[in-house]
């Protein structure tokens, strides 16, 4: 039976539920900074990081031309309205597409979309390098409206471009989602978007996400030797003609040196390191761990088979991903998140308290149908097979 589910489709679902799992803390309120993870000791502003080139410098009029968008960035005390009367637009129409009012003051080195492209000084269209969009984390962007703009995250799109994505932030969107989203330091998306210092974002504001900055290599790669056609390869020289040959009379055998028995593991294991986790249904693995690319395990199960929880804990989280597939998020009591996906039917609620084995959700009706499990620590996915034998 084909197995529909692909590697980015795994990736998406699973940045889905990280929003739930990570913004979840003890006291039930969701932190959607993901800054916040309750007791267990994470912090999460060092979060994956990636270098960047610097945003282009703007023409006189702090205007900044791309191919398909442009963009302003504003001096300090500058109105919306004191913008617009500089590049020639209207400052109503300025406001509105941005999601502001005229007299809004601005920040320094805050940057707005232009709602239409003004006349370009010469030689200012900015191609700070080309960027493959399929490798942005979660698979992620579909250039969708003529603009270039992106709303939200959306279904992944096999091109390049010579530019940086442009994201309109929608509700309940926080600077820190989103660089977590395009696997970017938070600290660069504000720098390119002259953020305030609380890294607060709008809804409907525009964002320019930056460019990654180009790998350096360290060493050059070890030159290949070609033959001409007809000629054959080279024979390799055989490892042993760099060693002796063996002497006839081997030398006498050195005294042997006891080796202390090993220790007998079987006798001290208890029930708790004999399985950390209980799985949660019962069927073969049709998909492994593989981090990155499926950061948990895919186990083979009927539709309707009941979902039991693997250890005891609190519910964190029971949301829905962006194609509708339910996400639901024990947070155990060694701190460990167990993440369950591809699910109906849940029997708890958030904040329930659940034990061990305890039937907390069926499986979700598929082709084929099972369930997604995870085992994290924070952001950190870790395999559930060892927890799980």
């Amino acid at each position: 039976m084909p197995f529909h589910c692909s590697g980015p489709r795994r990736v998406s679902i699973t940045a889905a539920a990280l929003l739930a799992l990570a913004g979840c803390n003890d006291q039930g309120n969701f932190d959607f900074d993901l800054r916040n993870l309750g007791n267990t000791g994470i912090d999460t502003s060092a979060a994956v990081q990636q270098a960047v080139n610097p945003r282009p410098e703007p023409d006189a009029r702090g205007v900044i031309s791309y191919p398909t968008y442009q963009v302003v960035v504003a001096k300090r005390g500058d109105s919306v309205a004191a913008i617009a009367a500089r590049i020639g637009v209207g400052s109503a129409e300025l406001a509105s597409y941005n999601a502001l009012k005229p007299d809004t003051i601005l920040n320094g080195g805050e940057v707005l979309a232009l709602p239409s492209r003004v006349a370009e000084t010469t030689g200012t269209t900015a191609a700070p390098g080309r960027i493959d969009i399929t490798e942005l984390a979660s698979g992620a962007i579909d250039r969708a409206t003529a603009t270039g703009a992106t709303t939200g995250p959306a279904t992944a799109t096999a091109t390049t471009t010579s530019e940086p994505i442009q994201h309109k932030v929608m509700r309940g969107e926080t600077a820190y989602s989103i660089a977590r989203y395009y696997s970017i330091d938070v600290r660069s998306l504000a720098e390119w978007n002259g953020l305030p210092s609380d890294m607060s974002v709008r809804e409907g504001q525009y964002l320019m996400i930056p460019t990654p900055a180009p790998v350096v290599r360290t060493s050059a790669a070890a030159p290949v030797t070609t033959t001409a056609p007809g000629q054959g390869s080279p024979t390799p020289v055989p490892p042993s003609a760099a060693l002796p040959l063996p002497s006839d009379n081997p030398p006498a055998a050195a005294t042997a040196v006891a080796t202390p028995p090993a220790a007998d593991l079987g006798a001290t294991r208890t029930a708790t390191t004999a399985s950390q986790l209980a799985m949660p249904v019962t069927g073969s693995i049709i998909r492994p761990y593989a981090k990155g690319s499926n950061d948990g395990i895919d186990i083979s199960a009927a539709a309707g088979t009941s979902v039991r929880a693997a250890e005891a804990g609190t519910v964190a989280a029971i949301t829905r991903d962006t194609d509708g597939v339910t996400v639901l998020v024990i947070r155990l009591d060694s701190g460990l998140l167990t993440v369950y996906q591809f699910i109906d039917s849940a029997t708890v609620a958030k904040g329930d308290r659940v034990t061990r084995g305890q039937v907390i959700a069926k499986v979700r009706a598929g082709t084929p149908s099972f369930l997604h499990f995870e085992v994290r620590d924070g952001f950190d996915s870790l395999d559930p097979m060892p927890y799980l034998q």
